[in-house]
């Protein structure tokens, strides 16, 4: 059986290997000490589990309309008049099967064949996927490790053509952690406006900023980039909810009916159960969110003084999220590699210690590594880098 051409066009994840081959030396017993998590380690807050088991236990285990509960949708909108000072209407807000498949839904209902869509680089990695899936044309713009990973707007100007549908926005950023200012974001919006180009901002780390650093959407800089923008957003990161599965996209009221009407056929309705749990996070206590997001912090600043220390390895220090996402270019060399993903697999031999190569994130001179984790396990981490380091280039 011939596969479809949008399947054959997928690019395998550079992480699988890396993540099964740590597996299987933990099952046979290895110490393995895994930095690749893009979750939160903790286990999501009481009062959303509680609230979970009474909608059960009341019955709410049916059917839902198809883009989401009104109760879910108008605890989203309060959240966004709490902390963007944005407003929007119930058919401007679609609840779906968390943010990842909000993103797949609507680059389905935006782009024709050939459309491009702009991403800068270092990116998440099923970006250029979705935008492959649904005909589009991914279009990589390198943000520079001097500029701290951002695209300029001069880099956006430069990569438009008339094929130009969309630029995807992802701040606080993974893999990097960096966080685009307002003055930034306001300089590529109005490229963004001036082009007619949709903005696609992915706020999914909005919650996990440190330091002095603070996140801006794009969409509470003016009405007309408001209107321009699709905001991406879920209860994954912040309140430590991503095997729930429940995320949202708020935007142009045209665009957010398409991808209920998609949904609809696709996945009838994001899980019932899922959508109360989510009410609850966002109308209940926050506390549990800022002390999550204060566990990172420290973990951060203890790590990243640790990881300077390691031969080789040049860190630009990130301002959210919760990944590290060092240059390992120079270690590789003095490590005697040709790369850095023959760095990353000698270092879980070797050392156990799996971490995540920049190549999956359109970065192949990084690694990422993730401090979702135990500050014990990730000060053991470094330790075995260092080690691993030090002893090949004696």
């Amino acid at each position: 059986m011939e596969l479809a051409n949008r399947v054959s066009s997928l690019t395998p994840s550079t992480t699988l290997e890396i993540t099964a081959k740590a597996k299987a030396l933990k099952d046979a017993g290895h110490d393995v000490i895994g930095l690749g998590a893009g979750e939160p380690d903790f286990n999501t807050p009481q009062h959303i589990i509680d609230a979970a088991v009474a909608a059960m236990n009341a019955g709410q285990t049916k059917y839902t309309p198809s883009g989401g509960l009104v109760a879910l949708k108008d605890a989203i909108i309060e959240k966004f008049k709490r902390d963007q000072k944005l407003t929007y209407a119930q058919n401007e807000v679609i609840v779906c099967v968390g943010a990842k498949h909000a993103l797949y839904t609507l680059f389905q209902v935006i782009l024709n064949q050939g459309d491009e869509v702009i991403i800068p680089t270092p990116y998440w990695v099923s970006y250029p996927e979705f935008v492959k899936l649904a005909e589009g044309t991914p279009v990589l713009v390198e943000g520079k490790e001097v500029n701290d990973y951002k695209i300029t707007p001069e880099q956006l100007k430069a990569a438009i053509t008339p094929k130009t549908k969309a630029v995807i926005i992802n701040s606080p950023s993974n893999p990097t952690g960096m966080i685009y200012s307002a003055e930034e974001l306001q300089a590529l919006g109005e490229i963004a406006l001036e082009h007619n180009i949709l903005i696609v901002s992915d706020e999914i780390y909005e919650k996990l900023v440190y330091g002095n650093n603070k996140h801006v959407s794009i969409a509470e800089l003016s009405p007309e980039l408001k209107n321009q923008t699709i905001i991406i957003n879920g209860h994954s990161k912040s309140h430590a909810m991503t095997g729930w599965r429940i995320g949202y996209a708020a935007g142009d009221s045209t665009i957010i009916k398409a991808m209920t009407n998609l949904a609809s056929h696709s996945t009838s309705n994001p899980t019932s159960i899922s959508q109360y749990a989510a009410i609850a996070a966002y109308n209940g206590p926050q506390e549990p969110v800022f002390e999550m997001k204060k566990a990172f912090e420290e973990r951060l600043n203890k790590i990243y003084e640790q990881l300077m220390e390691i031969p080789g390895f040049q860190c630009v220090k990130p301002q959210g999220a919760f990944y590290l996402f060092p240059n390992a270019s120079e270690a590789a060399k003095l490590a005697g590699y040709d790369d850095v993903d023959s760095l990353v697999k000698a270092l879980l031999d070797e050392e156990k210690v799996a971490i995540i190569p920049g190549s999956g994130f359109g970065a192949p001179e990084n690694v990422r590594l993730s401090y979702a984790t135990s500050l014990d396990l990730l000060e053991k981490a470094v330790a075995r880098i260092k080690r691993f380091m030090e002893n090949k280039i004696k």
